[in-house]
């Protein structure tokens, strides 16, 4: 079967800018999110602000305006089977909530194709990657008993590499992508998943925008599908080099920071994480070189979300940078730069905990 295909898409944030490259193929979407966020969206649709290269100013796409139809809800009452693709796209602590963990399940119990669009591999995701103690991950994630019946083959991985915030002084509809590179999805163990996901990369090759001067132009931000399950994995330099080092001991500082401080600290973590996926089957080429990464970072000019939720005291945030170190330790490998970074992850978190628990 070709779409337009009914999308499930739980979360709304970071959701929304595949979303509304997904809208040009005239698919119908629905988001799980939070009652305000629902309500915004089903008034007024969603905003997304999207800088093309040679264009002054970014591309502004207005959901309502798009071929597709959006809507927005809560986790309560949604059949899962109803759905040809489900995305994951909220942070991993937060598929333990009420409400979302049933809905997860039901999604596992549906056998409906599932793509995640986190920073942290879903744990049945980390089971397509042969030879590893999968237990022994565990203590990686916020509650593992959430992913216990899903069936690998029907759950896939899609890198997050576009960065996008929510503008602060804005309404929650409102995105404003930072770095538009492309979003890299493995394919799925099965036919009818990966069927769905080829023609909706190639919809979204398509698009040509009119962006309101009679011009039409390509946009950037793609959805690439590859064979290798381990072409998302080159998000994990990243995050270890980049993202968690934007946490510091008394508060955080920048991606560019992280990175461009010590940038011969920053190497050495990220080509000891590269090695390591390497390690476990993937191919150099279906990884970043270090320097394509460090001249991206060189425009992160925020904190990584991971470290702007730790400073607002969350108790839980993704913890990626543990399930690398595991994993590590699995093929006998450790990084000092990385030990000590989980460790202060570790720490911080205790302390929003013990806050929490005292207020």
């Amino acid at each position: 079967m070709s779409g337009p295909y009914n999308i499930l898409i739980m979360g709304a944030a970071y959701g929304s800018l595949l979303a509304s490259k997904m809208l040009f193929g005239g698919h119908k979407i629905h988001h799980i999110c939070l009652p305000a966020e629902a309500d915004l969206i089903n008034a007024e649709g969603f905003r997304v602000r999207l800088p093309v290269k040679g264009r002054k100013d970014p591309v502004l796409l207005d959901s309502t305006k798009l071929p597709g139809k959006v809507t927005a809800g809560g986790a309560q009452g949604v059949n899962p089977a109803d759905y040809d693709l489900v995305g994951l796209a909220m942070q991993e602590p937060q598929y333990r909530s009420p409400g979302v963990r049933e809905l997860l399940d039901a999604v596992a119990k549906s056998r409906v194709p599932c793509m995640s669009i986190m920073n942290m591999p879903p744990l049945p995701y980390v089971k397509r990657i042969p030879g590893l103690n999968y237990d022994a991950l565990k203590p990686a994630y916020t509650d593992p008993t959430v992913w216990d019946n899903f069936d690998p083959a029907c759950l896939t991985l899609c890198s997050p590499d576009p960065q996008a915030i929510r503008p602060p002084d804005e309404k929650v509809n409102v995105l404003q992508v930072t770095l538009p590179t492309n979003f890299k999805v493995a394919k799925f163990d099965n036919e009818k998943g990966t069927a769905i996901l080829r023609d909706i990369e190639k919809d979204i090759d398509a698009v040509r925008f009119d962006p309101g001067d009679g011009t039409k132009i390509e946009l950037p931000v793609k959805l690439r599908v590859h064979d290798s399950i381990f072409v998302p994995l080159a998000k994990w330099s990243m995050l270890l080099a980049g993202n968690y080092r934007c946490i510091t001991a008394d508060g955080m500082r920048t991606a560019q920071e992280a990175v461009h401080t010590n940038l011969a600290e920053s190497k050495s973590v990220y080509d000891f994480v590269f090695d390591l996926c390497v390690m476990l089957g993937a191919k150099p080429t279906d990884l970043v070189p270090f320097e394509k990464y460090a001249a991206a970072a060189q425009s992160l000019s925020r904190p990584a979300s991971a470290a702007r939720a730790l400073q607002n005291g969350a108790a839980y945030i993704e913890r990626a940078d543990k399930l690398v170190q595991l994993i590590a330790r699995q093929k006998g490998l450790s990084h000092p730069a990385i030990d000590s970074q989980v460790a202060l992850v570790d720490a911080r978190l205790d302390a929003n905990r013990k806050k929490a628990a005292a207020a």
